[in-house]
């Protein structure tokens, strides 16, 4: 008996160290960080500001408060699928693949490319990833947790997938959901959406009629916007992951029709924009309200980035005179846009940047370009400790936080 008992305590040691070997420590006591990314297509940081000295942003500035914000230096020519990819690969368009809304003569997909997204990283190492609406992710892509397609989503008169709005139900070309099976859960808990913002009106659709073809097309843009924000509610409360990106793209369609221009600015059509010149800043107004049902979600130990791609200015007639410079689209065919984002030097139009946490400063306002698209990436990869992938341009935003490194230290801690 001694012999065997012995025997047994051996072999309960042998194990117990490989144990020790095989599962790392803090694979049972760290948790994954609770990461959420709202992505805003064009906010405008000119419009911004007014609202939130005036008050009528108390989510948008609650953030504010609690962390960083700043300028985001964009690329040349800054557009949303463009400037996504750079964000998620941390590397320029030539490099991944993605260098706007159409590649060699075909739109922008996930199987252009050719450089690791972000959500892809963080999936293999075991990282749970949800993403809703975010511009080309059109087909979705197999991940450790789900993926709903937004800006560049093919379908039902939207063959093309630039800048229309197919619903759920409506897609063809490709899935845009991930896991197939979780599209009957959202058509019986959120319902048949649509997947963006819808394409603008034709000059020939407004002409002789403007007031009431805007607030028929503002009508439709505020029943999207409503349909996401049930969507994000619906997925935040129902499938929680360690990463959750999402983004919405009607603000940046609606200011490049309805910014609130002067009469001396170019483009100016008293017809069309004297009429409805709160337009653009509702977008924002409402922004503001998604962002509060967002908020719920978002506890002490939760980081959170608001980050745009871009801001939107109105049109330059020294600019716009050049062939260089024009668009590759015009968001509806031939509507009557007034402000863009496309201008070959980016800085000119600047994306944001917001992020609060646990150990990032609060109430810090970044001076100058002190982050870019490249760095985003990078920085949330920090997060969860894991290495930064040798191609990727950008670097992890250390001043962001309390003390160097104090991102891992945090992890670590939990």
């Amino acid at each position: 008996m001694r012999c065997n008992h012995n025997l047994l305590n051996y072999l309960i040691g042998v194990v117990a160290l490989l144990m020790m070997v095989v599962i790392p420590a803090d694979s049972q006591t760290a948790p994954h960080p609770h990461v959420i990314v709202i992505g805003v297509n064009g906010m405008e940081w000119d419009i911004i500001r007014p609202l939130l000295l005036r008050g009528e942003l108390p989510n948008f500035a609650q953030v504010i408060q609690r962390g960083v914000y700043g300028k985001m230096r964009t690329l040349s020519a800054p557009n949303c699928p463009k400037i996504y990819s750079a964000i998620a690969t941390s590397t320029p368009p030539e490099e991944n693949g993605i260098t706007g809304f159409v590649v060699a003569g075909r739109t922008a997909s996930t199987d252009m490319l050719q450089r690791e997204p972000l959500w892809s990283i963080l999936s293999g190492r075991g990282v749970t990833v949800g993403m809703a609406n975010v511009p080309a992710t059109f087909p979705v892509m197999p991940l450790n947790g789900y993926m709903i397609s937004g800006m560049l989503t093919r379908g039902k008169g939207c063959e093309d997938g630039i800048l229309c709005s197919p619903k759920l139900s409506e897609v063809n070309g490709g899935a845009a959901v991930y896991p197939p099976g979780l599209v009957d859960e959202l058509e019986t808990n959120v319902g048949d959406f649509w997947i963006d913002c819808s394409r603008m009106p034709s000059a020939e659709e407004l002409k002789g009629k403007e007031a009431e073809t805007i607030d028929h097309w503002l009508l439709q843009v505020s029943q999207v916007r409503a349909q996401q924000a049930k969507l994000f509610d619906y997925l935040l409360s129902h499938h929680r992951t360690d990463f959750t990106m999402l983004a919405q793209s009607c603000e940046d369609r609606v200011g490049h029709w309805l910014y609130p221009i002067q009469p001396y600015n170019v483009g100016y059509d008293p017809k069309l924009h004297s009429v409805r010149v709160e337009a653009f800043p509702n977008q924002y107004r409402a922004f503001d309200q998604v962002l509060g049902k967002i908020l719920q979600y978002v506890d002490t130990n939760t980081y959170l980035f608001i980050i745009s791609d871009h801001g939107i200015k109105p049109l330059r007639e020294f600019e716009e005179s050049r062939h260089l410079y024009h668009s590759a689209h015009d968001h509806g065919g031939n509507t009557p846009i007034i402000a863009k984002h496309d201008y070959e030097d980016g800085d000119d139009v600047p994306g944001s940047f917001i992020a609060i946490g646990p150990n990032i400063k609060r109430d810090v306002r970044l001076m100058g370009f002190a982050v870019s698209v490249f760095d985003i990436a990078p920085t949330i990869l920090s997060l969860y400790g894991i290495p930064q992938p040798a191609q990727m341009k950008g670097r992890v935003l250390t001043e962001i936080f309390e003390a160097p490194g104090s991102q891992v230290a945090v992890r670590n801690a939990r």
